[in-house]
């Protein structure tokens, strides 16, 4: 598969087993398949994705007994998802060229917006990454969201959380699996994750005083390829699902104003 020079190919992150959030609707499959405002999640993120020209083919990976649901009707193609989210990316990937970057998205965003894709393809445009993550600045978010939580990380430039959209290019994905894997290693054990991003980055970060270039500069040493972050200002590319208590407040502001 080859990408034309029009736009990227989309892969839609539907896979995991049953959580806490699932539970609230029996049957769901997982999260992505939960109805939100009337609407499963998955197919949220499916419709906003189709509203923007420059996204070719939209991929799902997802549990094989989804693939026959009706809320994965607007994708192009059904792949099966792994038991870890390395093994999901890597289905999603499969088959394109491996400079080729995919728009990798989260099934719990439910109210993605053209806009906020439009605005991270139009960032994705302006640099060669094989790494690239959206993140979100904290007053952008309080601007228009104040009620809607996050978890905040404090760098030189303010406070800032992850996005649920990101673009990796295939031939990316070995080292970012070893990543991962030390990762979860070191998830408990504060010398392991010395070990993996560096004494000195782990200090700055603690104090605040890593900066934005100073992340994306330790992150490609780590990788051995180009990474960095989309500065997003459409707080929608934030705005998830991962909590019980999340629905609620994402069904007040489904009926809200917002739409």
């Amino acid at each position: 598969m080859a990408r034309t020079d029009t736009g990227l190919n989309a892969v839609v992150l539907a896979g995991g087993p049953p959580d806490a959030v699932a539970a609230l609707e029996p049957g769901a499959a997982n999260k992505a398949f939960i109805t939100v405002g009337g609407r499963p999640l998955v197919e949220r993120v499916i419709s906003a994705l189709r509203t923007v020209a420059r996204v070719e083919r939209i991929i799902v990976v997802a549990p094989a007994l989804t693939h026959g649901s009706a809320a994965l009707a607007g994708t192009d193609e059904r792949r099966t998802d792994g038991p870890r989210m390395i093994e999901s990316l890597r289905s999603g990937a499969a088959g394109f060229a491996a400079d080729e970057p995919l728009l990798f998205v989260a099934s719990d965003l439910p109210v993605l917006s053209t806009a906020a894709l439009e605005e991270v393809l139009d960032l994705l445009a302006a640099r060669d990454l094989d790494v690239a993550y959206s993140c979100l600045e904290r007053r952008a978010h309080a601007a228009r969201y104040p009620h809607i939580p996050h978890t905040w990380a404090r760098l030189r430039e303010g406070q800032f959380c992850g996005g649920g959209v990101c673009a990796i290019k295939p031939r990316a994905l070995a080292r970012l699996g070893d990543f991962l894997d030390a990762l979860g290693a070191a998830r408990k054990a504060p010398l392991r994750l010395a070990a993996v991003f560096g004494g000195e980055t782990l200090t700055r970060f603690a104090l605040g005083r890593l900066s934005i270039d100073g992340a994306e500069a330790r992150a490609s040493v780590i990788m051995g390829a180009p990474v960095g972050a989309l500065r997003c200002t459409h707080p929608e590319i934030a705005i998830n699902i991962d909590r019980r208590q999340d629905v609620p407040l994402v069904e007040a502001l489904l009926r809200s104003a917002y739409v």
